[in-house]
């Protein structure tokens, strides 16, 4: 091939070919600094080494084949080489996607550990359920790109085997994709992470672990585990107890019923005295601030006073909530208070009744 005819070859190609052709000359010569920047450091090197060589050999027949395509190919048998050409660029560019979104979901999702002077990021459950639905959403996409090049669009269509497929799916969407999303959604938002504590339909649990389609609760109360759908875990009020309003940690208040004719200042010793006795016996609740005794409610029979204080580690918050009640308890005898809630019984007589001493 003369120099005017590689001249003429040249001036024919579009911006697309040069975009094609540059593209995969760059891969080839920096792949070897594009892997090692987005690879694990954990990665074996034999593991390294395949990648490499694939994405090299991959690059190498593209060029290949595309300039076979261009400068060999009749215009009429065109278009085999075409739909070649497409189908291992979509392959590629699936695989350099998936590639790239698996290293971004690990390194924003996963867990960052220290080996010796280098930063690697480990997968968690988190970061793996991400991957997966990325990677099917991208396989998904290649296959259908696919069978569009390749003309079998008959594949697509209802009674294709993809087509059936795709019916199934669509009628069963409503079992199944409400989970997905919500679980997505509950991933992605930090309402609550695996660890927390969380409160809802007076259920005090820790997040176990959330699925693809539901969510798994260790009940603190009974240490049994609780399974609820993401889509309704989303449709309760969720209080999540690990993630505190200020610095001074989970506000608690524990309500008791006490008749009218206890004095307040009597209520407000006997409950401060409790929870002194409960600080210095080890019970995990928080000395500073100091508690707070508030009157919460005049009911009918008694008044209902309220014991306000601070706790850190929740985790401990149901164990906290019983020993400080045996301290009360323990302070209320000592002080001759009962912590029963009286009932009130009013007894009237009209002019004509006689008084019960009168009685015959």
């Amino acid at each position: 091939m003369t120099y005017q005819e590689i001249g003429t070859l040249l001036s024919e190609l579009s911006v697309i070919d040069y975009l094609v052709i540059c593209t995969n000359l760059l891969l080839i010569v920096f792949a070897h600094p594009i892997l090692k920047r987005f690879s694990s450091s954990s990665l074996s090197q034999k593991v390294f080494d395949l990648r490499y060589n694939l994405l090299r050999a991959i690059n190498v027949i593209i060029l290949i084949a595309y300039g076979y395509q261009v400068i060999y190919a009749p215009v009429d048998e065109q278009g085999i080489l075409v739909k070649t050409i497409s189908i291992l660029a979509i392959v590629y560019v699936s695989y350099i996607c998936n590639y790239f979104l698996q290293y971004i979901i690990n390194k924003h999702y996963g867990k960052t550990r220290q080996i010796g002077d280098n930063v690697i990021y480990v997968q968690t459950y988190k970061s793996r359920l991400l991957s997966i639905i990325a990677a099917v959403l991208l396989i998904v996409i290649a296959i259908i790109s696919c069978v569009r090049i390749l003309e079998f669009d008959s594949l697509l269509e209802a009674g294709g085997v993809l087509g059936v497929f795709g019916v199934l799916l669509a009628l069963t969407q409503s079992s199944w994709a409400p989970d997905i999303i919500s679980g997505l959604i509950i991933l992605n938002s930090d309402m609550f992470e695996e660890g927390d504590i969380v409160e809802f339909e007076k259920v005090i649990g820790r997040v176990h672990r959330t699925k693809l389609f539901h969510t798994e609760i260790i009940n603190l109360r009974n240490n049994h585990r609780i399974m609820l759908r993401n889509a309704n875990m989303r449709d309760h009020i969720i209080h999540n107890l690990s993630k505190f309003a200020s610095g001074m940690g989970l506000r608690e208040c524990l309500s008791f019923n006490i008749g009218y004719d206890t004095e307040s200042s009597a209520v407000k010793e006997m409950l401060c005295e409790a929870f002194n006795d409960a600080v210095e016996a080890g019970v995990e609740v928080e000395s500073n601030p100091e508690p707070q005794v508030k009157l919460l409610k005049t009911g009918d029979h008694a008044l209902e006073w309220g014991l306000l204080f601070h706790v850190k580690k929740v985790e401990q918050l149901i164990p906290t909530r019983r020993e400080l009640r045996e301290h009360i308890l323990a302070q209320s005898i000592k002080h001759n208070i009962q912590l029963a809630t009286p009932i009130t019984q009013v007894v009237t007589y009209q002019k004509n009744d006689l008084a019960p001493d009168q009685a015959p």
